[in-house]
């Protein structure tokens, strides 16, 4: 019988930091002269985010005393796993002994619990022993779209190879934060792949792509809606991973790789001499990956992206490329190389078979374990750089939009072209948006296999081609980063402070009044997208900063740029960030509230140090 479980994020706490045991705390209430810009040292988490850190057996399933093998090992990869599937092996590996940790991040909105395992040799129980052994810590997630389901199984496996290992391996040099089955309400909902993933080679049953509310769980890093964000969030505040990496299927392009990748993409993951967490994933452990991959997995490996004229055609006079997706923060990878760590996007591919995903994700997981063990000092040194560069002030601007970039290299791409079934000549292709049933269209020939389109077949050719590949980012606008940003008491306050504090990100509140020299932005337009997205209608802000002086009054709000979470908190908090917290409408009361003429954005930025009394909010 289970007689204890770990508390998940909005409960009461069961473990606190304090500054005798290296995590920096502040207690409520308390106050103390600063000078702006230095930042207090305090926690990359609120205090109740740390009640993570003591993790128990979970209440979830019967235990099982036999060698487990995934459901889709059981099932000869035609079957992939429940929730109770999931649940009853990771029970499996600690009734055989595995040395591990496991909790529950949170729960879904359905009130399923999010399962997570720690794994370690020594093993450790809380961020503190973790931090203490002195190694990366490694946060692995799988199925955060329910849909995908090959993330699922390969996370289950590696743990258990791992675990069960008698010789030395990765869990002597890293931690593991392993969280096979992120979305485990959208896995509830089985359907056929033809309706849930119709481009996705099997298995036959899989989840939903959206999460119980029917958020995509992969657009909610900026917002924090979902119950699941929320509780991952907590993970990465209480845990700090130094490396993210987020398990994908394809649904787009016919190419030669059994898997892609990317690092994070937005140009801030770039910044600080070039080795902030985006570039040195890029341009130091991807290409070793490749390399491995290919000679040691015999899997080809690629960027991540599409053909040009996949989905449409190419712009007239433009040459085929291979573009990758959006930059912007809402996607896990790309936030979380904002946050100064490392992240990196696995995506197999969709037109495989499933057995052959699940093993080209597990040995790329496997491979990318293993290179962070290789390289823990390199690791190490990176991630507490970016901390140290943003506490000392070194850093002067931050990207804050992007286009894709104008300079691509030119690289070889396998592609596998798509031909023509010589009896379906003729067949109006307006079936192109449809891929066996669509839009009301049904194929009147039998599709040559999922994800197809009507009257196509594979080539079975691999072609290599010479291309323009674009597989990044080029800012369009930067914002220089001020001694803090500063807000009163406005419209929506809680929204702000709330999503703020769930970042991670270190408010604090001014005690007695000050006055200083700053900025305040003169909007010129408000721009709302015409098409909502995921409950939204996307805010897009034209303007100029202006020189003024701030008026600090007691109770107002202070977010200071020299603190590890510096570069997340200008993406959130400038008003021209093309995904920021206005552009998810969390200043739409207050903006709307004030004069259109003159009109000013209720945050403002503080450019010269003031000293006054401040308090962090808890």
């Amino acid at each position: 019988m289970c007689t204890a479980r770990e508390d998940g994020p909005g409960r009461t706490p069961v473990l606190f930091g304090d500054r005798k045991a290296g995590l920096m705390t502040l207690p409520h209430g308390d106050t103390m002269t600063i000078r702006i810009p230095r930042a207090p040292r305090a926690p990359r988490a609120p205090l109740a985010t740390l009640l993570l850190a003591v993790a128990v057996s979970l209440c979830f399933a019967p235990r099982i005393t036999t060698a487990q093998q995934t459901r889709a090992e059981r099932s000869k990869y035609t079957e992939t796993s429940t929730y109770a599937d999931v649940v009853a092996f990771i029970d499996s590996l600690q009734a055989r002994g595995a040395k591990i940790r496991v909790g529950s991040i949170g729960k879904t909105s359905q009130g399923r619990d999010i399962p997570y395992v720690i794994a370690s040799r020594p093993l450790v129980a809380t961020p503190l022993e973790a931090k203490r052994l002195g190694r990366p810590i490694v946060y692995v997630q799988g199925n955060i779209h329910a849909g995908e389901v090959e993330g699922k199984e390969a996370l289950q496996a590696v743990l258990r190879d791992l675990l069960f290992d008698p010789k030395k391996n990765v869990l002597d040099s890293i931690v593991l934060v392993a969280v096979p089955i992120y979305n485990a309400d959208g896995n509830e909902l089985f359907k056929p792949q033809a309706q849930q993933r119709g481009a996705q080679n099997g298995p036959e049953m899989v989840g939903q792509r959206p999460n119980g509310m029917q958020l995509d769980l992969n657009r909610d890093y900026v917002k924090l809606e979902a119950p699941e964000t929320r509780a991952s969030l907590a993970m990465f505040n209480a845990w700090d991973p130094d490396l993210f990496v987020d398990l994908h299927t394809t649904d787009g392009s016919y190419h030669g790789y059994a898997l892609t990748y990317s690092p994070s993409l937005h140009p801030a993951a770039g910044i600080i001499g070039g080795t902030f967490g985006g570039a040195f994933v890029r341009d130091s452990m991807l290409p070793v990956l490749r390399q491995r991959m290919r000679t040691r997995d015999k899997f080809e490996v690629f960027d991540y992206g599409n053909f040009s004229g996949d989905e449409g055609p190419a712009a007239a006079g433009e040459p085929k490329s291979w573009s990758t997706y959006e930059h912007k923060p809402r996607y896990g990878t790309n936030y979380y190389g904002t946050r100064g760590r490392l992240s990196i996007l696995s995506e197999a591919y969709s037109h495989d078979p499933f057995d052959r995903r699940v093993k080209s994700t597990y040995a790329f997981v496997k491979e990318l374990l293993s290179l962070t063990a290789e390289r823990t000092k390199a690791v190490l040194a990176l991630t507490r750089g970016s901390d140290a560069a943003l506490m000392a002030g070194t850093v002067a601007e931050v990207p804050i939009r992007a286009v894709l970039t104008k300079k691509p290299s030119m690289q070889v791409v396998i592609e596998e072209p798509v031909v023509q079934i010589p009896e379906a000549k003729g067949v109006e292709q307006a079936a192109r948006g449809g891929r066996g049933q669509s839009g009301g269209f049904t194929c009147q020939w039998p599709l040559s296999e999922p994800g197809v389109r009507c009257g196509m077949k594979r080539s079975g050719q691999m072609v290599p081609t010479k291309m323009p590949v674009k597989d990044r980012f080029d800012p369009t606008l930067s914002a220089k980063l001020p001694v803090a940003w500063t807000f009163g008491k406005i419209a929506g306050l809680d929204s702000v402070l709330s999503r703020l504090r769930m970042h991670g990100i270190v408010v604090e509140q001014v005690s007695v009044a000050g006055t200083g020299n700053g900025e305040a932005f003169i909007v010129d337009s408000l721009v709302k997208s015409g098409r909502p997205f995921q409950g939204h209608s996307e805010l897009r802000i034209e303007g100029n900063w202006r020189a003024s002086s701030v008026t600090l009054t007691p109770g107002t709000y202070v977010v200071r740029s020299g603190q590890p979470l510096g570069v997340l908190a200008a993406l959130l908090l400038e008003p021209q960030s093309d995904d920021g917290l206005a552009t998810w409408n969390f200043f739409d009361a207050e903006l709307d509230a004030r004069p259109a003429a003159g009109r000013t954005f209720p945050v403002t930025r503080l450019t010269a140090p003031v000293v006054v009394p401040t308090r962090i909010i808890p």
